[in-house]
């Protein structure tokens, strides 16, 4: 049903409200509390950013509650409006990219956000890849902290945050999946992509698994993580032991991994595929064996963007002059760039 938008706009304390009153009194207007939906979705794109929205998200969230739940569907209608906005991103994007029959994204971030996921697409097709948490935390810290484990995981705790939401998800039975663990992968790379193709509903092309061998003329702009796909030409074991290797030679960085471990649920760490029984099994075999330390990785761009972030911000955290004079520079800048 098309319906003819009415906006009543003033500034707080304007009368506005009472204006909105009037005009929900007539036969033709559908008033109602003030629903908050076009300030956020306002600040959720790339060019406003969520910190200036000139909001309350908490009295938004509250409004659009109140708002959702007059909707003829409620919820259902709300997560269809979501829906309808990524159809209209994702599809043009297809359209621009050949209109090849299925659209991939690949960020990390969307593991803390299934829920949400499972709301908007619950036809969508979700490939779930999981690897030794170990091996997870050790890439991390060696590939943008130096190898410093406890500074890695005073920063972002990956193993107590995605843990947890991908063996949630792995539980459900509300959205279909396929679950694949990293070390499955890449032993038996034929297997498991011929299993992932039948899976998406894909003829499968063995030729994709060699990924090096095809050259694009120019490279994806974006953000993503160059590292280790950029070394190999297709799946390798190489780095399917190396965290045992590190912990054995290292006993601060098996104590302090001791202790995360210990914090993780043993259902949790079943689920995604290391159960506790055989968790620690791969740094019992390293035991003994002479290991040299990881080498450190090459100072790309990608890393030294990564790294002036994470140390500025642990630096402006930990010396209070310093984020004092981020702040007054902060401020400087809103006030010059303030249109």
């Amino acid at each position: 049903m098309s319906v003819q938008l009415l906006f009543v706009i003033g500034a707080p304390r304007s009368g506005t409200t009472m204006l909105e009153r009037m005009l929900s009194a007539h036969t033709m207007i559908q008033g109602g509390p003030e629903p908050h939906l076009l300030t956020p979705l306002a600040h959720l794109g790339p060019w406003a950013k969520v910190d200036k929205a000139p909001y309350d998200h908490i009295l938004a969230a509250e409004a659009q509650k109140l708002f959702i739940e007059q909707l003829p569907r409620e919820e259902q209608d709300y997560w269809d409006a979501c829906r309808a906005y990524c159809d209209v991103l994702y599809g043009r994007y297809a359209e621009a990219k050949g209109n090849r029959p299925v659209c991939l994204d690949k960020t990390p971030a969307y593991a803390l956000i299934l829920p949400f996921m499972m709301k908007v697409f619950p036809d969508g097709k979700y490939v779930v890849l999981t690897r030794h948490p170990l091996a997870m935390f050790s890439s991390f810290a060696n590939s943008f902290f130096d190898g410093d484990f406890q500074l890695a995981h005073n920063h972002n705790p990956i193993i107590h945050r995605y843990v947890p939401a991908i063996a949630q998800f792995l539980r459900q039975r509300d959205v279909s999946f396929i679950h694949v663990r990293y070390e499955d992968l890449v032993k038996s790379p034929e297997e498991w992509f011929e299993k992932i193709c039948a899976y998406i509903g894909v003829p499968f092309e063995k030729e994709a698994i060699d990924y090096g061998s095809k050259k694009e003329e120019t490279a994806p702009k974006g953000l993503g993580d160059p590292i280790g796909v950029a070394q190999h030409a297709r799946p390798t074991t190489g780095s399917v032991k190396k965290w045992a290797q590190e912990l054995a030679a290292d006993p601060a960085k098996l104590t302090l991994m001791q202790g995360v471990m210990a914090q993780v649920d043993p259902e949790d760490l079943k689920t995604i595929g290391y159960p506790v029984e055989t968790l620690w099994k791969p740094l019992e075999e390293a035991t003994g064996q002479a290991a040299a330390p990881p080498p450190k990785p090459a100072l790309d761009r990608y890393r030294l963007q990564r790294k002036a972030i994470i140390y500025g911000r642990n630096l402006a955290q930990r010396h209070a002059p310093l984020r004092k004079l981020v702040e007054k520079v902060r401020l400087a800048t809103d006030v010059l760039l303030r249109e």
